[in-house]
């Protein structure tokens, strides 16, 4: 059975257009895209989404960028969707990204690094029910 994943295209990537290839890489690599949706979100909402950080030295920052503009919510599935889509998105940090993959090609730093995808099954359940109603998904 397929496993699914949150995966956002953050807002850096949307404001520098790199929606569309990131979106073809995502079903280059075999995912199917289960729900997706293009909205902004307010400091508030990212601040619930990134409740796990609170108390970090980035959270505020990491909130104010998430909220910064519009951003691409998308539910993928397919065998293994969590590791996969670790490994196709890179290292958190652009620049120890490996040649491909998603970071590498779009990212501009650490925090504004393109593209988000849940780490676990249980984490990859909150974000999908934090986002997506059960009705949109397919």
């Amino acid at each position: 059975m397929a496993q699914r994943t949150l995966s956002i295209v953050k807002p850096d990537a949307v404001r520098k257009g790199f929606t569309g290839a990131i979106l073809a890489e995502i079903e280059k690599a075999g995912f199917r895209i289960g729900a997706i949706k293009k909205q902004s979100i307010s400091k508030e909402q990212a601040q619930g989404f990134y409740q796990v950080h609170a108390g970090k030295p980035f959270f505020d920052g990491l909130t104010t960028f998430m909220s910064s503009g519009p951003l691409v919510l998308m539910v993928l599935e397919k065998e293994n969707a969590i590791a996969d889509l670790r490994k196709l998105m890179g290292a958190t940090n652009p620049a120890n990204a490996e040649e491909g993959t998603i970071r590498k090609r779009f990212a501009g730093s650490v925090q504004e690094n393109a593209i988000h995808g849940s780490d676990a099954e249980d984490t990859a359940a909150f974000e999908i029910g934090y986002w997506f109603a059960g009705y949109e998904l397919i």
